[in-house]
């Protein structure tokens, strides 16, 4: 079944989320909306990469979909079920974290043994022969020897410790696993190891992934469709041949001028964006993006872009949107 026609196993539906943050021990709480109307649809396995500078609300969102977070408004559906109906233990047998920091997401009093099996454990799953089985059966498809399971954190490298972090989240077997930047603390060599691997445990287990990541280099060599998020809305969505070889939302170009290129001579890019990002208790009026885009207008400050459909996915940009008067514009 194609990903056009499969149904979402995961799906957002409008979902915000907002806190109250409170400036200096006098100041009044004022609202911080993290997550702003985000609707996504993630068919059966497939990988939806999330992409967006730091701040954006993509941890926040990984949080929700987690069941750390309770949205504001709006739904999360797992197979067409919401996920605040559903009891905690059962929505952690179908879905799964791998977080971005080996160092610090692994017990370090813990053996790699009680690490892995914690999942079997908490769930009343077999005894200690099957979770041994097990452990010795998960550590052997992440590419690690059975001797780890008596050793510690601390006595692995960076790399083998994601892979334990991985083993962890796939021992139960989720449906879902939520990748919030797992290869960013790891060394670059590492990180095509965590990659190849993350992609041979898709096709093996038949996974769906969302790829959280501020690095679009990262998300093409694993994703099939990219969401880019700004300020807590996604901005732009398409497939990943359609997002890098003609985006449409001027944030999205100049996140693809950062990416880094092996090409001598060419040095640091330079996204033209500059070092501020908006203050999210403060967001400007209209276009979220219009402060740091070549292309803003008049209109740009006072009106925000409705969500267009293109043909690859959608987008919010009044430079693509056929009602608006810059629609056509040329994009710098």
């Amino acid at each position: 079944m194609s990903p056009e026609t499969s149904p979402p196993v995961l799906e957002l539906r409008n979902v915000t989320k907002t806190y109250r943050v409170k400036q200096g021990i006098f100041g009044k709480a004022k609202p911080l909306t993290a997550v702003n109307d985000v609707s996504l649809s993630l068919p059966r396995g497939e990988v939806l990469g999330l992409v967006g500078e730091s701040g954006c609300g993509k941890s926040t969102l990984a949080k929700i979909l987690l069941g750390l977070e309770t949205p504001t408004s709006g739904q999360v559906l797992i197979d067409g079920k919401e996920i605040l109906a559903q009891d905690r233990l059962s929505l952690a047998r179908r879905i799964q974290p791998i977080f971005q920091d080996p160092y610090s997401s692994l017990n370090p009093r813990k053996s790699i043994f009680d690490i892995v099996s914690l999942p079997l454990r908490v769930h009343g799953v077999g005894g200690p022969q099957e979770w041994d089985r097990k452990v010795r059966e998960i550590l052997d498809i992440v590419g690690l020897p059975a001797r780890v399971m008596n050793t510690f954190p601390s006595q692995m490298s960076g790399g083998q410790r994601q892979r334990v972090a991985i083993a962890r989240a796939l021992i139960m077997k989720p449906e879902i696993v939520i990748c919030d930047e797992p290869t960013s603390a790891l060394d670059v060599s590492v990180q095509s190891q965590i990659l190849n691997l993350l992609g041979d445990l898709r096709r093996e287990f038949g996974l769906t992934y969302l790829f959280i990541s501020h690095d679009l280099a990262v998300v093409e060599h694993l994703a099939t469709r990219v969401a880019v998020m700004y300020l807590g809305r996604i901005v732009e969505e398409s497939d990943v041949a359609g997002l890098f070889d003609e985006a449409g939302h001027p944030y999205t170009q100049a996140l693809l001028k950062s990416v880094l290129t092996p090409e001598p001579g060419l040095g640091v890019p330079d996204t033209q964006l500059g070092m501020a990002y908006p203050n999210p208790i403060d967001p400007p009026a209209g276009c979220q993006f219009h402060p740091r885009c070549p292309m803003a207008t008049d209109l740009c400050k006072k009106v925000a872009p409705r969500p267009v459909e293109t043909a690859r996915g959608r987008v919010e940009c009044h430079l693509l949107d056929p009602q608006s008067p810059m629609h056509d514009a040329k994009v710098a």
